[in-house]
């Protein structure tokens, strides 16, 4: 009896503490190989095994059988099974075998046949360990709870942890959270479903990924075990599978600031630009209030990184750092001067992610567009906020979607940002189709502090606010009517008027009130050169369709300028199809090179469809323009004439 306890124990001992029983084993199958074939190929499985994460291959204990086949189409590497087989295409053995394969390039990502064969090895057994389900855990309670829920419950109710969790299949390719980074998020209103077209096509190691999301993690799996820059390319996967296997390969130390390219309109500065996560105090949601126009009755969202000014320690004062602060705006891409209501609605536009500066911002909306502007804070831990900026700089080099006006647009385009950016479980299940209505959920959901507004003074004070120019144009023209017997009851009726009309009002002038009539002045000139803008455009949209000679030149200048500007929000066009994700070091050399190149370009371009433009304006415009620039100045010279009578200092 002893003797047979003992054999029993140590039968159970062995299959306890055998690979086969308790690792990843790849047994290849030898028949019909040479001895010269058979060491080729097993120092490939060896080195595909030694690039495997360890729990990859502790959780898919199981054997998987690897042989060579000859019924491959001719392009083909390899292909596995669903459970435990796994085929290579027997074409390229004898290049395995007399070590040709190590050189012999072939075009593809890998760049070598023998790189390319231990990326096929890594990247079928991805797929067969995808299939495996080998959720760990809490994953798998989840996952096991929220599916008696659905089979309970139904669909609604579901809690917010349940949404795409119900229905799960696969270890890694359905996992909400890849979803999100991987380009396949929410729909929008929809109970979790997904997109069904990925959209981060820019900077792809390989446009296979983009067929689905099981290709896509296992052509990334690829990278993440074979490229040692795949952490720096693309940093918000290697982290998520970092923590999937709780392991990672080295790799050498990656550049804390992250490039992005300036799409503000001075054509003076360098674009090329860097933002460092650290020097990130807070995000903020800007919302851009509605005006009368019906595109923006809902507002425009954006968010706003609070950047510290070198040197400056985080903390509350980098909101006083208003010239490092950055917009990141979700915006339609419209290559032409007349914006389509029927291409906004079916998707016409590419959706892309700009980067602007704070300050042409603020003058856009709030000068131009005479709206106001909201900034709230949002309430992120400090690894959500700074995951966020790296995931925002990734789609500003990856992401070209599709604007729609009702279902794409800059309220989903910057909600789907914050849910893969931060992964805050908060905002798994909340939805909204309007700027306005995403800061009210953001609010609910406890993620805005709207209470930074509730003093308005305070709010413009601390920059929480910029308020719109109508405002202080109607501040300045009450000064006006204080002092001054004009007729008019707003500031609309006294900037209708023309030039000359308000110009007999200018010597009646004191000091205060000099001061107000040249801002109105400043304002009556902005709504000139926008009228102004109007009638080009619709002279020149009238004179193309008719081919008129006099805007051609115009049109060409114009259409180059378009040519040339879709760099600033589509970037990865500049480095052509060499390299995907983050631009690395290399890469940043000739990204300073040609972004400047395309900025000088645009510069001589716009000064010159400056010239043309106005050419095409009509008499009346023009005298009027140049009636107001002539008040301005009279104005100006008046004021500083009284500011010296009373004493005022005088500078040299």
């Amino acid at each position: 009896m002893n003797t047979l306890r003992a054999w029993l124990l140590g039968g159970l001992l062995t299959l306890l503490g055998s690979p086969a029983l308790a690792d990843l084993q790849l047994q290849l199958q030898t028949e019909g190989l040479e001895p010269a074939q058979q060491r080729a190929s097993q120092a490939l499985l060896d080195e595909a095994m030694q690039a495997l994460p360890p729990s990859f291959k502790a959780r898919l204990d199981r054997r998987v059988r690897v042989s060579w086949s000859t019924k491959m189409p001719e392009d083909a590497y390899g292909q596995a099974s669903l459970v435990s087989t796994l085929e290579l295409n027997r074409r390229l053995l004898p290049g395995l075998t007399d070590g040709s394969a190590a050189s012999q390039k072939t075009g593809r990502p890998h760049g070598t046949v023998r790189q390319e064969l231990l990326a096929t090895v890594l990247h079928e057994l991805t797929h067969i360990y995808d299939r495996a389900r080998l959720w760990q855990g809490s994953e798998r309670r989840l996952i096991n709870q929220c599916a008696r829920h659905l089979s309970s419950q139904g669909k609604v109710g579901l809690p917010e942890q349940c949404r795409g969790q119900t229905e799960r299949r696969f270890t890694l390719s359905d996992d909400p959270r890849l979803l999100d980074l991987a380009g396949w998020p929410q729909y929008v209103g929809r109970r979790g479903e997904r997109e069904q077209h990925n959209r981060q096509v820019a900077r792809s190691p390989d446009s296979y990924e983009l067929s689905s999301p099981k290709e896509f993690i296992a052509v990334n799996m690829e990278y993440f075990l074979l490229d040692p820059s795949f952490a720096c390319r693309r940093p918000a996967l290697q982290s998520y599978l970092k923590e999937h296997f709780d392991w990672a390969p080295e790799h050498p130390a990656c550049p804390q600031a992250l490039p992005f390219l300036n799409a503000g309109n001075d054509f003076a500065k360098a674009p090329l630009g860097e933002i460092d996560p650290e020097r990130v105090y807070a995000v903020d949601y800007l919302l851009a209030e509605a005006n009368q126009n019906w595109v923006s009755r809902w507002g425009h969202s954006m968010l706003r990184l609070v950047i510290c000014a070198p040197g400056r320690p985080r903390g509350p004062d980098c909101r006083l750092d208003l010239d490092q602060h950055l917009v990141l705006s979700y915006r339609a891409f419209v290559n032409d001067v007349q914006l389509s209501s029927w291409d906004g609605l079916t998707g016409a536009y590419p959706s892309r992610l700009f980067v602007l500066p704070l300050a042409q911002v603020i003058d856009e909306y709030t000068k131009t567009e005479l709206r106001s502007l909201a900034s709230i804070p949002l309430k992120f831990e400090r690894n959500e906020l700074e995951s966020l900026v790296r995931q925002a700089a990734e789609m500003h080099w990856s992401y070209d979607g599709n604007y729609y006006f009702l279902s794409n647009n800059c309220a989903v385009e910057t909600l789907k940002l914050l849910r893969s950016g931060t992964a805050n479980p908060r905002l798994a299940d909340l939805d909204s189709i309007v700027p306005n209505g995403l800061l009210e959920v953001l609010q609910g959901r406890g993620l805005a502090d709207v209470s930074v507004l509730d003093d308005p003074r305070e709010a413009l004070r601390l920059g929480y606010r910029f308020d719109s120019y109508r405002d202080r144009y109607q501040a300045m023209f009450l000064v006006l009517k204080q002092q001054l017997p004009i007729p008019q009851d707003s500031v609309e009726a006294w900037l209708d008027q023309s030039a000359k009309q308000r110009q007999q009002w200018f010597s009646q002038a004191d000091l205060r009130t000099s001061a107000a009539l040249l801002l109105l002045e400043q304002a009556s000139l902005r709504k000139q050169l926008l009228l102004a803008q109007d009638e080009v455009k619709q002279r020149y949209l009238t004179g193309r369709a008719a081919n008129d000679a006099s805007v051609a030149k115009a049109n060409g200048t114009l259409q180059q300028i378009l040519a040339n500007s879709g760099f600033l929000s589509r970037p990865a066009e500049l480095l052509g199809s060499s390299g995907y994700g983050l631009p690395q070091a290399g890469e940043r050399k000739l990204l300073i090179s040609e972004s400047s190149q395309r900025q000088k370009q645009l510069q001589t371009l716009s000064a010159d469809l400056d010239k043309e433009v106005r050419a095409l304006l009509g008499p009346a415009r023009a005298a009027e323009i140049a009636a107001v620039e002539a008040n301005i100045k009279q104005v100006g010279e008046h004021l500083r004439a009284l500011h010296k009578a009373a004493g005022g200092l005088q500078l040299p």
